[in-house]
């Protein structure tokens, strides 16, 4: 992103108190769950920021509930953000950035510029790395799988084809167990919507049988302020033909599907969503919910539910009518970017229900999520308060060490957890 001259001459404080004039009154306690009611819009000419200064973790490590154990166990890697566990145990991982929406507007510059502030300035890899523990001891080797791709992000693997949604295609490789790099450069399926690439993240997911793919593509803005020409085919869920590449959509209005999941022993697709903007500290709510084929999130014309953005025009009465409810709200603004289900191998407390990576606020004055959470189901439904499952990510002096993006179940017992500041994948497991 290219910057104003002038904002370089802005110092921290000044931008300090320019933020700090806009928005609205201070953050209150976050919902989750079913939501009856949602706190009133605010309005200002920016939202209130606390910059997420990156710090180094040093000797220390995420805090896990008890009974758990937390380990680095690849480092110096190039912006991970989603992973993928294979048969034989080895786990992949996309490594990349993405994007090239121009700024707006001069608060679009400022709040680009604060931002900028706590991610990595670490390369892009555009890449997929291999991971794998020989030994079975916990000690991982690091290996390339395939380089010179286009900001990767979702992976599946579906008999025998590995296939990664690049932010601008979905392709596939060749895959054979225990092979640690690619055989060829991969085969494209089908193009993917890229223009601008304001939410530039891919989530991939495939259906329980491998015929079908489902691809996650977030809108080009915050509320269709580019125009409605740039928001053809973005936020929406894709149903991708794996042998054929045909496609359509799925399900709309999701503003940011920025990861999926199949549940498993099902037919049903779970998504998180990341949604607007704008309207205060506590609006709206980021959510889990099922993804239901022909249905409709909202987005832009309204939030969780009937509740209307009055910022878009002109209105549709009809499709707000038809908006359906997120199954669980998961707080605002906690930029939630990555989704698995859980398994029996992961304890009996964590048995039944999803993990969720939060990647962390940035439009708030108290700050949320930067750390992973465990929602429990009962009869296949979320149900009752998140738990933190790996936390701390952030200092007690309000500096950040690590922003969790993807988050993998590996079924032999182990969460597998990419870090996308500090570039290291996390592994936790049950202590013996």
């Amino acid at each position: 992103m290219k910057f104003s001259p002038v904002l370089p001459a802005l110092s921290a404080c000044a931008i300090a108190v320019l933020l700090s004039a806009c928005g609205g009154e201070g953050d209150q306690e976050q919902t989750y769950g079913t939501v009856d009611q949602l706190p009133e819009a605010q309005r200002g000419l920016l939202p209130k920021m606390t910059i997420a200064e990156p710090a180094l973790w040093g000797d220390e490590v995420p805090s896990v509930p008890e009974g758990y154990t937390v380990t680095a166990i690849a480092t110096d890697l190039k912006i991970p953000r989603q992973t993928l566990v294979l048969p034989n145990g080895d786990i992949l991982v996309a490594e990349g950035r993405g994007g090239n929406a121009p700024a707006l507007k001069p608060k679009d510059v400022i709040a680009g510029y604060i931002k900028s502030k706590g991610t990595t300035s670490v390369e892009s890899g555009n890449r997929l790395s291999l991971l794998r523990d020989p030994e079975g001891d916990g000690t991982y080797e690091h290996m390339i799988f395939a380089e010179d791709l286009n900001a990767p992000y979702g992976l599946a693997l579906v008999d025998g084809n590995l296939y990664v949604a690049n932010q601008d295609a979905l392709v596939r490789f060749d895959y054979e167990e225990g092979q640690t790099q690619a055989s060829g450069p991969p085969e494209k399926i089908t193009d993917l919507p890229s223009a601008i690439n304001h939410h530039w993240t891919k989530a991939l997911a495939a259906s329980e049988d491998g015929r079908f793919l489902y691809v996650g593509i977030g809108s080009n803005s915050n509320i269709t302020e580019r125009g409605k020409d740039m928001e053809v085919n973005r936020a929406e869920v894709w149903q991708i033909d794996a042998q054929t590449g045909m496609h359509k959509p799925y399900a709309t209005g999701l503003r940011n599907p920025t990861a999926l999941a199949m549940q498993p022993g099902t037919d049903v697709l779970w998504a998180v969503v990341n949604e607007r903007d704008e309207l205060g500290p506590d609006l709206v709510p980021d959510y889990l919910t099922s993804v239901q084929e022909g249905g409709f999130y909202g987005w832009p014309y309204s939030y969780w539910g009937q509740n209307v953005d009055p910022r878009v025009k002109p209105e549709d009465p009809e499709k707000v009518a038809s908006a359906i409810v997120p199954d669980y709200a998961l707080g605002s603004h906690v930029a939630a970017l990555g989704l698995d289900f859980s398994s029996p191998a992961m304890g009996a407390e964590f048995a039944d229900g999803v993990f969720i990576g939060e990647h962390g606020s940035w439009n708030r004055k108290n700050p949320v999520g930067y750390k992973v959470i465990f929602v429990p189901f009962t009869d296949g439904r979320p149900s009752g308060q998140p738990v933190d499952f790996v936390y701390n990510f952030r200092t007690g002096t309000g500096e950040t060490r690590g922003r969790p993006v993807g988050v993998t179940v590996d079924p032999r017992g182990a969460l597998i957890v990419a870090d996308d500041l500090a570039n290291v994948i996390w592994r936790v497991t049950p202590t013996p």
